[in-house]
């Protein structure tokens, strides 16, 4: 009788042990495909997370972007991990078999992944802000109001029609959630570095500001399609500044007629009334008629000393141009490239 009392209690206790580590087994691997087992796609190469959203919102994108395997697990372990009271806006990298360990971990440290922004041959603020909503988080009508706001140019020490020279074109890193705020104070940290004490000194010697400098820039950028010819172009437009004379240059008269289809000014284009309408109006416009770059700012000053003070497009549309002296010598040169115009059948 006692036998086969000490064998029933063997019997239940090997069933105890084996409920017991059958139970410990299947924890195990739940804690395996919870946290180690591979479960991030290759569908989605990133994860976007915006500054208003819950952990509730994650998840929808995540689903949304089928960016795991399996939701439940991911959600089992956020939970484990307190990531639901630690989310963190930005733009977060997505490699195709991480776990939910290290994706959680990314997410909750905010190891998100820095936006290489480049921004350059832009004519409007309505452009900047289009380039700079496709990549950081504020929308462009976030941007353009940035852009547009009086008291954040003053803020700066700019003005409304000058604010776009604070934006230096060049490549930059961001990381995706920067504000506007944030955005344009970076922007006037990096202008600050660009216009170092030899720049400034340099646009002193010229008896311009550093806006003017800019100003003058972005008119050298619309005329100049060749880098190299840029020197020149800036050195004929300063004579015509120290001379008193109009500034005459067309790309100006496309900006005040805002049509930038435009291939061949006419006299009724001229006629435009308009402060950025160099023909009517004497001196520097108020503001940049596009995003100058540095070359150009470079160009203006590091400007070549002649004599020009009159220049036309060359007729082999090479987009170099014929420089000159007197009207004398610029009539000729006009005549040609109208003549080459009117052969291209370009009559606008």
């Amino acid at each position: 009788m006692k036998k086969k009392r000490r064998r029933g209690i063997f019997i239940t206790l090997g069933i105890a042990a084996a409920v017991a580590l059958a139970t410990g087994a299947a924890i195990a691997y739940k804690y395996y495909l919870s946290f180690f087992a591979p479960n991030v796609t290759a569908d989605a190469e990133y994860l976007y997370i915006y500054s208003h959203w819950d952990f509730e919102d994650v998840m929808t994108s995540i689903g949304e972007l089928h960016a795991v395997e399996d939701t439940a697990t991911f959600r089992w372990a956020a939970v484990k991990m307190e990531y639901p009271g630690r989310v963190k806006p930005g733009k977060y990298k997505l490699e195709p078999g991480m776990n939910n360990r290290t994706l959680i971990n990314r997410l909750g440290g905010g190891f998100q992944e820095p936006v290489k922004l480049r921004f350059e041959n832009l004519r409007l603020k309505e452009n900047l802000a289009a380039v700079l909503a496709r990549q950081l988080e504020p929308d462009s009508i976030a941007f353009i109001d940035l852009l547009n706001d009086d008291g954040s140019a003053a803020h700066f020490g700019f003005d409304s029609e000058n604010f776009l020279s604070m934006f230096i074109p060049n490549t930059y890193e961001f990381y995706w959630n920067t504000s506007t705020e944030q955005f344009a104070e970076r922007m006037n940290s990096e202008y600050q570095k660009f216009w170092n004490d030899d720049r400034r000194q340099k646009a002193a010697a010229l008896n311009l500001s550093v806006q003017e400098v800019a100003v003058l820039a972005s008119i050298v950028k619309g005329e100049a399609l060749h880098t190299d010819e840029m020197p020149t172009i800036a050195g004929l437009y300063l004579n015509r500044l120290r001379k008193g004379m109009l500034l005459q240059a067309d790309p100006t008269v496309i900006f005040a007629n805002n049509d930038f289809t435009i291939r061949r000014v006419l006299y009724r284009h001229l006629r435009t009334d308009s402060p950025y309408n160099t023909y009517l109006y004497r001196g520097l416009p108020p503001g940049p008629i596009m995003m100058p770059s540095i070359a150009s700012i470079d160009a203006v000053l590091n400007y070549h000393q002649h004599d020009y003070i009159y220049m036309c497009a060359k007729d082999d549309f090479s987009g170099y141009h014929n420089f000159a002296v007197t009207q004398a010598e610029h009539n000729i040169n006009a005549r040609k490239f109208q003549q080459a115009l009117n052969e291209r059948n370009i009559k606008r």
